[in-house]
């Protein structure tokens, strides 16, 4: 959860009325705009998210009679909430920066317009109130897709990140990728420690940026397939032509997954850059290994006819 201090010093708020010391955390990744409660109406009310005034809401309020406003005010405000925002730099109203204060909420400002405030708000709440986990392995920008690279240690991940970072990709991090679960994608990033850096037995740590330059590195990468390199096994049945599609779960999201066997002489990076692009063509709808299939059965089809009117 978020408290009301981080969301303000995040989004840059100007502090109206500080929150007090045990104030209600924001437990999810959206906001209230108050417009109905301040009609009247309470059957349906999100008060548990942070609580955003917008002009329309403001002028609302302030043409209410002064009783009538006090009374909505107080039934609002007996209501547990995190915090309130007022938008487009307007003032706050007495009577309700009087019942913040009775009652405990922080009254944050902005400059910004609702929609956009609400737009940036939003974005950074999924972040960061998004589930996470660490993973070991590599991920890497190929052809803009987000591959993660998985694997036993010293199977030759970095080797193969390194080599696709000389061919024009990017590295978003090696060795520890911190993934997040925003909506349905999941997003990878390098701990900040470590940014930039990647392990290479035999040399050490390697600053990539200084090395290749600032368009080697990506901060952050949605990631759409997992590679998970493997020591070749000769009794493995391997996959050959593609038409099993293998997934893996990561925070309750599947992803595509493709077992791919490292032995000698075998170009990784190469095959790496072809799975890149093939998953590209299979989210636009063509896989080769159906229309492979579908090609077959109709050289099927024509033989047997063949033979019928033969």
């Amino acid at each position: 959860m978020i408290i009301p201090e981080q969301f303000a010093k995040a989004l840059g708020l100007e502090t109206i009325n500080p929150a007090p010391p045990g104030s209600m955390p924001i437990p999810e990744a959206d906001l209230c705009r108050p417009g109905l409660q301040f009609a009247g109406y309470f059957d349906v009310f999100a008060n548990e998210r942070p609580q955003v005034i917008g002009k329309t809401e403001m002028a609302f309020l302030n043409g209410l009679p002064e009783d009538v406003r006090r009374e909505r005010l107080e039934r609002y405000f007996s209501y547990r909430m995190p915090c309130i925002v007022i938008a487009r730099g307007m003032s706050c109203p007495p009577a309700l920066l009087h019942q913040a204060q009775v009652h405990g909420v922080p009254v944050y400002g902005t400059q910004e317009e609702t929609s956009v405030f609400t737009s940036s708000a939003i974005r950074y709440l999924s972040d960061a109130l998004a589930p996470r986990q660490t993973c070991h392995g590599v991920l890497v920008d190929v052809f803009g897709v987000g591959v993660l690279i998985t694997g036993e240690s010293g199977i030759g991940k970095s080797e193969c990140a390194l080599e696709l970072i000389k061919r024009g990709h990017q590295l978003v991090a090696d060795d520890v990728v911190d993934i997040a679960r925003v909506g349905h994608e999941l997003r990878g990033e390098a701990p900040e420690i470590v940014r930039d850096f990647m392990e290479l037995r035999g040399i050490g740590i390697v600053d990539i940026k200084s090395i290749f330059g600032i368009g080697a590195i990506e901060r952050r990468k949605t990631i759409s397939i997992v590679i998970h390199l493997a020591i070749w096994d000769a009794k493995h049945d391997y996959d050959r032509l593609g038409s099993s599609e293998k997934t893996t779960d990561i925070l309750g999201v599947q992803l595509p997954m493709i077992d791919l066997p490292v032995r000698s002489g075998r170009n990784l990076a190469i095959i790496v850059e072809i799975a890149a692009r093939n998953w590209r063509l299979k989210v636009e709808g063509y896989n080769a290994a159906r229309e492979l299939d579908r090609r077959l059965m109709r050289q099927y089809k024509l033989d047997m006819q063949e033979k019928i009117e033969g």
